[in-house]
């Protein structure tokens, strides 16, 4: 069957079977009538109506235990074995891969336009190209070919242009390359509506089940246990004398580990290994498919190609091409199976034929070419295409590793890292804040005509509301942000532990602050009130014993920062209390040197500066290198912006109001 057209197309569904190379396939049955492929793990498949056994015996007690044997869980054992715990085990339900990551492309690309994940990409690679095999001497498959991104538009080079110059910041070879010089690179590639390319030559492809293989080689030979065939059937949680849930055991058919902490690596069987715990995972599970087309000629060594445009990837596999995409009307998997391993489901050609088109007209040959076999299997996505990690706000102990919306092969390495570290030191080292299952998820409606790396369309109005503000008077509406009360007898230790202020000031006052973590990095900012009790129990006036403060923190980190207050109130005993108030109270900012006589006008008190002044504060930053001024005064600087450089100078304070006047009302 050949690319030829669509109705060649609509012809799949009855015509593929007898073009195949492969052996017969077996049949699963599941509501999705699966299909379980021939694939190079069939010698670790059960038997059809068999039955099996752990691969080994099961500990009595672990300090950890991850479960789920795919690219999360193998690397997030080797990192935790790596990290000196060797009293973890994995659990795995079947055979390693067996869920999702033995059919997954296995692309890594290096560049993506965020610096944290650029450094989650970048250990994945050294994982796979170069530490696993050094420790094991074993290959684990990785293939470097490059990678090749197509701009059909110019924002899209624009983007790459600033990808290539975050690139370089981290070492990553890379290059803009024109039409004319992406030719010479992919002779079969059609150039003729492109703006350029991005070339990213260490970019390559990974083997999953090659890499899972030597993680857990690595893992065992560090002492971690790796056990097969041993499905979780529940999770024991025990309350505190404090009133807290924690994890107490993982139950199998085959016995019970009593173990304090449990990383949940299950990928689209997160959410029901969840439940067990009384978890939300709040993630979907989807079919994603991609088709191997025969021989190509000419296609040997090319790099991957990934169109964001058209949404399509062209994965290089030998002499043949991997087609895929994603889909913006996908089928869900609304009842996962737990007896669903190393299987696929039957292709559904009305969905997959919109990845066709931006394929043929990238490689024309692909018209001429036939299709070998086809791999559609189950995916995890989440709302925000961000994965959740961390530990659960609802159980202490409860970790997720999960909802990586295919790109588990690619960040598993640096994921799996910070993973190990989050649950061996109580944070990641990298700002992980995006991937933290405490975060609150938002989501941000982009106006799709405005995408640009230049001034947007309503420029304009932005332009106005500034100068509004700054030259007379703004109100905003801030009541998404979150509003907390830390009250009770130790609430004063509390804050000193929590905040890198002094907060202990007279009832009235308000501090500016950073709240920080167990390292002494800052976890967010915010501004600390001290009050006093109220008669009554309100939003606006809580009744407590002890000391007080109302903690006003930006809406967007709320969820975050409420679970970090919680987790170090838990840790440290203090006897206090942690009160939400933000869904009762509304919060209205007035903005600009005419903000006081607008409020003077609807307040009847004195809102002059003397009797209403400026708020102090005070924030500490801590340096790993000691700049100083004259060091900046006698450096010199550039910017990159698009592939341009320009000079800059650097200023020790801001050049406009460097004195902070107008932030007080001094104009």
């Amino acid at each position: 069957m050949a690319f030829a057209g669509v109705a060649v197309w609509r012809l799949a569904r009855s015509a593929l079977s007898s073009l195949r190379r492969s052996p017969p396939c077996r049949r699963y049955s599941t509501p999705e009538h699966t299909t379980r492929k021939s694939v190079p793990y069939e010698t670790t498949l059960k038997q059809e109506g068999g039955s099996s056994s752990p691969t080994k015996a099961l500990p009595k007690t672990a300090d950890v235990v991850v479960i789920g044997g795919g690219s999360l869980g193998c690397q997030t054992l080797y990192h935790l074995a790596k990290m000196g715990m060797t009293n973890v085990v994995l659990l795995e339900r079947d055979r390693l891969t067996a869920g999702t990551t033995w059919h997954t492309a296995g692309l890594l690309w290096q560049l993506r336009p965020s610096d944290v994940e650029v450094e989650l990409l970048a250990h994945t690679r050294q994982v796979v190209s170069a530490d696993l095999e050094q420790e094991t001497g074993l290959h684990t498959g990785w293939i470097q070919n490059g990678g090749l991104f197509i701009a059909s538009n110019k924002q899209r080079l624009d983007e790459y242009k600033r990808l290539m110059s975050l690139g370089k910041v981290y070492g990553i070879e890379s290059y803009v390359l024109s039409p004319a010089e992406t030719k010479d690179l992919y002779p079969l590639m059609n150039v003729d509506d492109l703006y350029g390319t991005l070339y990213v030559p260490k970019d390559g492809t990974m083997d999953p089940a090659g890499t899972c293989t030597t993680l857990a080689r690595a893992s065992t030979a560090r002492g971690a246990m790796v056990i097969e065939n041993c499905p979780v059937t529940g999770i024991q949680v025990r309350t505190d004398d404090m009133s807290i849930k924690r994890v107490k055991a993982v139950e199998t058919p085959y016995g019970t580990i009593e173990t304090p902490c449990v990383v949940n690596c299950t990928g689209v069987w997160a959410e029901k290994l969840g439940q067990m715990a009384g978890v939300n995972v709040p993630l979907v599970a989807m079919h994603h498919a991609y088709v191997v087309t025969e021989r190509i000629e000419g296609i040997q060594n090319m790099p991957n190609v990934r169109d964001h445009d058209a949404s399509v990837y062209l994965r290089l596999q030998g002499d043949a091409l991997s087609v895929g995409g994603y889909e913006p009307n996908p089928i869900f998997w609304d009842e996962v199976s737990d007896k669903f391993a190393f299987s696929l489901f039957d292709l559904d050609w009305d969905v997959f034929m919109q990845h066709i088109e931006g394929a043929v007209n990238r490689v024309p040959a692909l018209e001429r070419t036939g299709i070998k076999s086809t791999v559609c299997g189950p995916e995890s996505f989440t709302a925000d295409h961000k994965p959740l990690m961390g530990e659960a706000p609802e159980v202490r102990g409860f970790f997720l590793g999960c909802g990586f919306n295919s790109a588990g092969m690619m960040l598993g390495g640096g994921c799996g890292k910070e993973l190990a570290h989050w649950v061996i030191h109580g944070r990641p080292e990298k700002d992980m804040y995006g991937y933290d299952i405490r975060w609150a998820v938002l989501h941000a409606n982009l106006l799709s005509k405005e995408y640009t790396f230049d001034f947007p369309l309503h420029h304009d109005v932005i332009k106005d509301e500034c100068l509004t503000c700054r030259n007379a008077v703004a109100v905003f509406n801030m009541s998404y942000f979150g509003k907390f009360y830390l009250t009770g007898p130790d609430a004063r230790k509390a804050a000193d532990w929590l905040f890198s202020a002094d907060v202990n000031k007279p009832v009235g006052s308000t501090v500016y602050t950073c709240m920080l973590n167990k390292r002494g990095g800052t976890e967010s900012d915010l501004t600390v009130s001290c009050i006093k009790p109220g008669s009554v129990h309100s939003s606006l006036a809580p009744a407590f014993e002890g000391d007080g403060y109302y903690l006003a923190i930006g809406g967007a980190v709320a969820q975050h920062n409420w679970s970090h207050i919680q987790t170090v109130l838990q840790d440290s005993g203090f006897r206090c209390t942690l009160l939400d108030c933000s869904e009762d109270m509304g919060m209205i900012s007035i903005q600009g040197p005419k903000s006081r006589a607008l409020l003077q006008e609807v307040l009847d008190t004195d809102l002059s500066n003397e009797a209403f002044p400026f708020s102090t504060h005070k924030v500490v930053q801590a340096a790993g290198h000691q700049v100083s001024p004259e060091f900046i005064k006698t450096g010199k600087f550039t910017l990159e912006r698009m592939g341009m450089t320009y000079k800059a100078k650097a200023h020790l304070k801001s050049p406009f109001d460097p004195e902070n006047k107008r932030v007080k009302g001094i104009y």
